[in-house]
C-alpha cells in the first residue's frame, strides 16, 4: 500500500508539474519563443488588453499574455499586426499610437516608436528603414519612415487615398490605397529616395488584401459577381490575373508552398499558384459565429497549417481552430480577445 500511495503521489506531482508548464494564462519568464507560432490578440478597443499568445509547433503548449509576463506591463490598445526584422518583433498598437519592439525569442522589450504615429496599420522593412502605414478615420493618411538602426523618424509620405497594408518587393515598398473593401489602387515607393514612384489601378474589383510572395505582390479584389487575384511584379506591372468566377467578396489572401489560400464568407478555398481556373468547391467551411463580424476574424497559413479565429463578439476569448492544408481540423483552443493573425517565429 505504501508503494502504491507513493506512486500515486509521484504521478499527481508529475501531473501538477505538467499543467503548470503548459498553463494557458501565464507565460514562463525567460522562455524561448522561437520555433513556434505567435498569435496577435487585438484586445478591446479603448482598453489596454492587447497581448500575444505563443503556441508550440506541435500545438501541445500554449502560453497567453507573453508580453506582459516578460515585461511587467500591459502591451497596449489594439494590437493591429506584428512585423519581424532580424531578431526583433515589432508589435504595432493602433489605438495606443506606438510600436513596441521586443526580442522575438524572449519577448523582452528592446525599444519603442511613438513619433509621427496616428492610427498605425501595417509595417514593412526595406533598405535599412522601417515603413509604417497610418490611416486615421476621416483624417490623415501617410507612411511614416524610420531608421532601423535607432528607430529615429526619417520622413512622412502623404496620400490622398487610404494607406492600409504595406509590403516590400524588389526596390520598392507597395502601399494598398484601399481599406475595408473600398478602393482599387496600389502605390509604390522607391526605397532609395522614399518618394512615391507610381500608382497602379486594378481593372476590376475592390482590394481586400495585399501580400508579397517570392518578390512579387499579390492583391485580392472583390467584384459584384466574381473576385480577382492580381500578381504584380516588383517593378509595378500586373503580370497575371486570376478570375475567381462565381466567388464573391473573396478576401484573406495567403500564399505558401506554391498554394494560394483565400476565403469567401465562411468558406476557405485553395488553388495552385500555376492554376488557370478558379476552384469550384471550398477546402472546408468554418462554423458560424455568434456574431457575424467575428467570423474568420483571423486567417493565416503558417508553416503548413491554417489558423482561423472566431472573435466571439469580443466579449469572450477568441476560439482558434487549426487545420491541415488538406482541410482536416487538427486542434481548437482559445487565445486572447480579438485574435487577428498568426505568425511563424
Amino acid at each position: 500500500m505504501k508503494l502504491t500511495r507513493l506512486l500515486t503521489l509521484v504521478f499527481a506531482f508529475a501531473l501538477l508539474f505538467n499543467i503548470a508548464c503548459t498553463d494557458d494564462n501565464n507565460a514562463t519568464n525567460d522562455m524561448y519563443y522561437g520555433g513556434g507560432v505567435l498569435l496577435s490578440n487585438e484586445g478591446n478597443f479603448g482598453k489596454p488588453n492587447a497581448d500575444v499568445t505563443f503556441v508550440s509547433s506541435d500545438l501541445n503548449t500554449k502560453q497567453d499574455n507573453i508580453f506582459s509576463a516578460n515585461n511587467g506591463s500591459n502591451l497596449g490598445d489594439v494590437l493591429q499586426t506584428i512585423g519581424f526584422s532580424g531578431e526583433n518583433a515589432y508589435l504595432l498598437l493602433n489605438n495606443s499610437n506606438k510600436i513596441q519592439v521586443v526580442n522575438r525569442y524572449n519577448f523582452k522589450k528592446v525599444g519603442e516608436i511613438t513619433a509621427q504615429l496616428n492610427s498605425p496599420r501595417y509595417i514593412a522593412f526595406a533598405n535599412n528603414n522601417i515603413y509604417v502605414t497610418n490611416d486615421k478615420y476621416n483624417g490623415d493618411k501617410y507612411v511614416s519612415v524610420y531608421k532601423a538602426s535607432d528607430l529615429s523618424f526619417v520622413k512622412k509620405i502623404t496620400f490622398t487615398d487610404n494607406a492600409e497594408r504595406i509590403v516590400a518587393a524588389g526596390n520598392y515598398v507597395f502601399v494598398q490605397n484601399a481599406s475595408f473593401g473600398f478602393g482599387n489602387k496600389i502605390s509604390y515607393i522607391s526605397t532609395s529616395t522614399n518618394e512615391v514612384q507610381n500608382t497602379i489601378t486594378l481593372p476590376s474589383g475592390n482590394i481586400n488584401k495585399m501580400i508579397a510572395n517570392n518578390q512579387s505582390v499579390y492583391a485580392i479584389a472583390a467584384g459584384t459577381t466574381d473576385s480577382y487575384i492580381y500578381q504584380i511584379s516588383n517593378t509595378g506591372s500586373i503580370t497575371k490575373t486570376y478570375t475567381l468566377t462565381g466567388i464573391t467578396d473573396a478576401t484573406n489572401l495567403e500564399i505558401e508552398n506554391g498554394k494560394i489560400y483565400f476565403t469567401s464568407g465562411l468558406k476557405v478555398y485553395t488553388m495552385d499558384v500555376t492554376a488557370t481556373t478558379a476552384p469550384t468547391t471550398p477546402l472546408f467551411t468554418v462554423a458560424n459565429s455568434v456574431d457575424p463580424y467575428s467570423n474568420l476574424y483571423g486567417f493565416s497559413v503558417v508553416n503548413g497549417r491554417i489558423y482561423t479565429s472566431d472573435a466571439n463578439g469580443f466579449t469572450e476569448d477568441s476560439k482558434i481552430s487549426v487545420y491541415s492544408t488538406t482541410g482536416s481540423l487538427l486542434k481548437t483552443f482559445t487565445a486572447g480577445k480579438g485574435t487577428n493573425g498568426a505568425y511563424w517565429n
